[in-house]
């Protein structure tokens, strides 16, 4: 439900605060007086398109802030995006725009997108504007709405679809390149042979390279290793024997300065680490030896390697990912070109569609009468007695993602007269009442997950007398079950209202102002005789007008409508 709306320097209204209650609500007031400016200020705040000609001329920037119960719908996405939307049962839009078109938006005080303002549209506000039949002729709100009377969810429709189309373009692809794929997977193939010949190891380059060095300058490392053990121990003298002088030459004297100590401690460590390298040496000596023929196979795999390499123009040490990148690759075109088996995917996607469009064409062949029956009974009631509504569903020549048939709405305005599309009903007054018809029977029987709060925008147009009363009187009634805020020109509408506001112009310094304000009371009479009868206002007219005030107390609201 909607609770409060501010409005500040928007389109002609410097400042307003309005708070709204449950039930009825109607605004009024003179031609031009600007009755729509906070249907359209409520559109901005839930995220439709916005300018710099909203801005009031003079002004910085337009702010319109709305307050709504939060509903049960969106606490859990308002709680996912970070709006806090568990924490409390208000929720808070704001929107503002300034001078230059450029727009900002918060959601309970939070930094918010546009976008973000628009996903919360559907749980909050349903607005019929007085050309809302337009809607009606077309296929997909037809049938979207006919879907929403009978509770119908068509994600998996729509996905059961995809798959399907996508499953009938994959055969396609194959069966048109079927020899051009053919083509390249054999290509493929045999460059996967070749590597699989050579047999890459993920780490092997890095190794061959090693041990390739190696070999290389076997007889350099040889000659290395034997000139340093040779220094170490067999030379006169040796580094061995040097070390060891040297220690024997210190012992004797470290009975007379312990400075000495810590040098002997070292050469005993430096003998140690002598006699380990001197082993060392002599290990690496009795097991190397130069090795010709593994130095022939390592010259070869090398030069594999290099080949390859130069071949495909990659680095040797890519040469492994290459072969695991055609390997994936060979494995997607053979699914590409494995017909068999694509057949058998459309089959079981085509399958999986029909299956789940059946289930719709049956939900939707069951809604389509109740739906003609609730709406037909409403139109008894606004002035086209005798006048009947259908449903009809049209099967398609294709399937489409939306199931097997379309749906368009048949009116006849009255008894014995043939149902016809909506949209060839000449009469202007005879759409906006099937419209008003169309919207009071849905908004009756959904209630579960719909917008709070209802808005219509003079659908009412091109109705009066007895009509006008019973199209306020469904509205009262609506008002009952949700929050309903109407503009309108007909007094007999407005009479039914729980709440009544009145929007007026004024020049101020100037400048043409809009205001609207609650009436009650010996001012709202005046406001209906004014819809009655002018701006002159008789005491006949005052007496009307308090008469259809008390009528409408007492009067009891209109049957709802039932499927």
């Amino acid at each position: 439900m909607l609770r409060r709306l501010n409005l500040k320097d928007f389109v002609i209204v410097p400042e307003l605060e309005l708070d709204f209650g449950p039930g009825f609500a109607v605004l009024t007031g003179e031609t031009g007086a600007g009755k729509s400016i906070l249907i359209d200020a409520l559109q901005l705040a839930l995220g439709s398109r916005g300018d710099a000609g909203v801005v009031r001329e003079g002004a910085a920037r337009a702010d319109i802030t709305a307050e709504f119960d939060t509903p049960p719908a969106l606490v859990a996405w308002l709680d996912e995006a970070g709006f806090d939307g568990g924490d409390s049962d208000t929720l808070l839009l704001r929107r503002a725009i300034d001078a230059q078109g450029k727009s900002r938006a918060w959601i309970n005080g939070a930094p918010a997108t546009v976008a973000q303002l628009r996903e919360t549209a559907d749980s909050l506000l349903d607005i019929h504007g007085q050309h809302a039949w337009q809607g009606l002729t077309r296929p997909a709100s037809v049938r979207e709405l006919l879907d929403a009377y009978a509770g119908l969810d068509t994600a998996a429709l729509s996905q059961s679809y995809a798959r399907w189309k996508q499953a009938s373009e994959k055969l396609a692809a194959a069966q048109t390149r079927l020899g051009e794929l053919q083509s390249e997977r054999e290509r493929l193939a045999w460059q996967i042979g070749e590597l699989e010949r050579l047999a890459p190891g993920d780490d092997e380059w890095d190794e061959l390279n090693a041990e390739h060095q190696r070999l290389s300058h076997g007889q350099s490392l040889l000659e290395a290793a034997r000139i340093a053990l040779d220094a170490l121990s067999e030379a006169e003298p040796s580094a061995e024997s040097q070390a060891a002088a040297a220690l024997d030459q210190l012992e004797k004297v470290l009975d007379f300065d312990a400075e000495l100590q810590p040098v002997a401690e070292t050469l005993r460590s430096v003998q140690a680490q002598l006699h380990d390298a001197t082993h060392a040496l002599t290990a690496y000596l009795n097991g190397t030896e130069l090795d010709p023929q593994r130095m022939q196979e390592l010259d070869d795999r090398v030069s594999a390697w290099m080949t390859l390499s130069r071949r495909y123009r990659r680095q040797p040490a890519e040469l492994p990912v290459l072969l695991a990148q055609w390997r994936g690759e060979l494995q997607s075109l053979d699914a590409a070109t494995d017909v068999a088996a694509l057949e058998q995917d459309l089959a079981l996607a085509a399958q999986a569609f029909q299956k789940e469009a059946k289930r719709v064409s049956s939900a939707r062949t069951q809604a389509a009468p109740k739906l003609a029956a609730a709406v037909t009974q409403a139109m008894q009631q606004l002035g086209m007695a005798g006048g009947a509504f259908a449903v009809s569903l049209l099967p398609q020549e294709q399937p489409q993602s939306f199931g097997l048939e379309s749906a368009e709405f048949l009116v006849a305005g009255h008894a014995g007269s043939t149902p016809r599309p909506l949209a060839k009903v000449a009469s202007g007054g005879e759409l906006s009442r099937i419209a008003l018809a169309i919207a009071v029977t849905t908004c009756q029987l959904d209630q579960q997950g719909g917008a709070g709060t209802l808005i219509f925008d003079e659908i009412d147009a091109g109705v009066g007398g007895a009509v006008a009363e019973t199209v306020g009187r469904l509205m009262k009634q609506l008002g009952r079950e949700r929050q309903v805020l109407a503009v309108t020109h007909l007094p007999q509408v407005a009479a039914c209202a729980d709440q009544h506001l009145v929007v007026a112009k004024a020049l101020r310094a100037g400048q043409t102002s809009s205001e609207v304000r609650p009436v009650s009371g010996e001012t709202r009479v005046a406001e209906i005789a004014r819809m009655l009868g002018g701006e002159r206002l008789s005491s006949t007219s005052l007496a009307h007008a308090q008469e259809m005030l008390d009528l409408s107390a007492v009067n009891p609201p209109a049957k709802k409508a039932k499927s």
